[in-house]
C-alpha cells in the first residue's frame, strides 16, 4: 500500500508561489514523539562534551618517593608517602579521567526523531520550502536581504541546502541567529534549536527519499 502524500507549498526568494512539492505524510505529518526527541537531543549534546576533565592518581603526582617518617616510635600514624590521597597535595581517589561521553541511538530511532522534528516545524507553520536558494556574492548584506524577502528578517532560522554552497554559507557566517547546512548535516538538535526551518526543494526531496522509507 502506497504511503499517503502531503502537498507542501513552494515559494520563491520573494515569497511568491512557485508550485507545490508532494512528500510522504510520514515526513512532515507524523506524531510529535517528545520522549524520542528528548533522547536524541541528549545523545547529540553528550557527543559534543569535551570529556577532557582529569585528576591525578598517586601514579601521576610528583614527589612522595621517600617515607615521611619511620614506621614506629613517633607517636604518629604510619605513612608511606606524602602523596597519599589523605594528604594535602596528594592524589585524588576516583576522580574524573578523560573519556568519551558519546553514545548513539539506533538508526531507526534517529530517523524517526528527525521526522518528528520536521513534523513539529510543519505543525507550527515554520517550515518554508523555497524553490532554490543562491546568492550572487558572499556578503552578509545579501543574506540579510534574502531573509527579509522571505519574511524572516530578524528571526532565527536554519537554512538547509541540497549541497554545500560556500557563497551562501560565508554570507550567513556573521549572522548569529542563522545557520546554513547541507542536507546531509540536518539533525534534530538544530531543527529544534532554530524557530524557522528554510529548506530548498531539492534538499527536501533528498531528505524525503532518505527518511520516508523507514516506518520506525
Amino acid at each position: 500500500m502506497a504511503s499517503e502524500m502531503v502537498k507542501l507549498p513552494v515559494v520563491s526568494l520573494t515569497r511568491a508561489p512557485a508550485g507545490e512539492l508532494s512528500v510522504p505524510s510520514a515526513l512532515v505529518a507524523g506524531p510529535l514523539r517528545e520522549p524520542l526527541l528528548h533522547a536524541l537531543v541528549q545523545s547529540q549534546l553528550a557527543a559534543r562534551r569535551a570529556g577532557s576533565a582529569a585528576t591525578k592518581t598517586r601514579a601521576f603526582v610528583s614527589g612522595g618517593g621517600k617515607k615521611p617518617w619511620r614506621q614506629k616510635g613517633t607517636g604518629r600514624a604510619r605513612s608511606g608517602s606524602s602523596r597519599s590521597p589523605v594528604w594535602v597535595g596528594g592524589a585524588v581517589i576516583f576522580g574524573p579521567q578523560p573519556r568519551d561521553y558519546g553514545y548513539r541511538l539506533p538508526k531507526s530511532a534517529r530517523r524517526a526523531a528527525l521526522r518528528a522534528a520536521l513534523a513539529a516545524r510543519h505543525a507550527d507553520g515554520r517550515l518554508l520550502v523555497v524553490d532554490a536558494l543562491t546568492l550572487p556574492e558572499a556578503k552578509t548584506k545579501r543574506m540579510h536581504e534574502l531573509l527579509e524577502g522571505l519574511g524572516l528578517g530578524g528571526a532565527d532560522a536554519l537554512v538547509v541546502l541540497a549541497a554545500a554552497d560556500e557563497t551562501v554559507q560565508r554570507a550567513a557566517r556573521n549572522l548569529a541567529r542563522v545557520k546554513v547546512i547541507p542536507e546531509g548535516g540536518i539533525n534534530v538538535y538544530d531543527v529544534l534549536r532554530y524557530s524557522h526551518l528554510v529548506i530548498t526543494r531539492a534538499a527536501l526531496e533528498r531528505l524525503a527519499s532518505r527518511l520516508a522509507g523507514d516506518d520506525a
